[in-house]
């Protein structure tokens, strides 16, 4: 399933970020597009949905604090998902449980239950 790809804009990038070597590095090993833009400090990241929430599993598994500012503002910019793309999400992490659904897609909990629901008798 093939998803559309946004351009995010990430404010002082460099200055917030420690080990942006290392987080650089993983973004594009994602397969994301990360630039500087002109010699501004502001950077800009093309993904698709999916990417973005790689990028932020990645992010929330790393021991690096100075991280979390970026998957909390990837998470601000993700578009709301639609139900095949909540579908993708679960049968990924086999087991997943309503709860940990709505945490990791901010969806609600309706949504998260007919997803549940719709893999459990697949």
């Amino acid at each position: 399933m093939k998803s559309s790809s946004s351009t995010i804009i990430l404010p002082s990038f460099l200055r917030k970020t420690m080990k942006a070597y290392a987080l650089k590095s993983e973004i594009r090993a994602i397969g994301c597009e990360l630039n500087r833009i002109g010699r501004s400090r502001n950077w800009k990241l093309s993904a698709d949905k999916y990417q973005l929430q790689n990028i932020i599993e990645f992010i929330e598994q790393s021991n690096e604090d100075s991280w979390q500012w970026l998957a909390k503002h990837l998470r601000k910019q993700q578009e709301s998902l639609t139900h095949d793309d909540l579908m993708f999400i679960a049968k990924q992490n086999a087991g997943i449980t309503v709860n940990q659904l709505i945490a990791k897609t901010d969806c609600t909990a309706a949504q998260a239950r007919r997803v549940i629901d719709e893999l459990e008798f697949m």
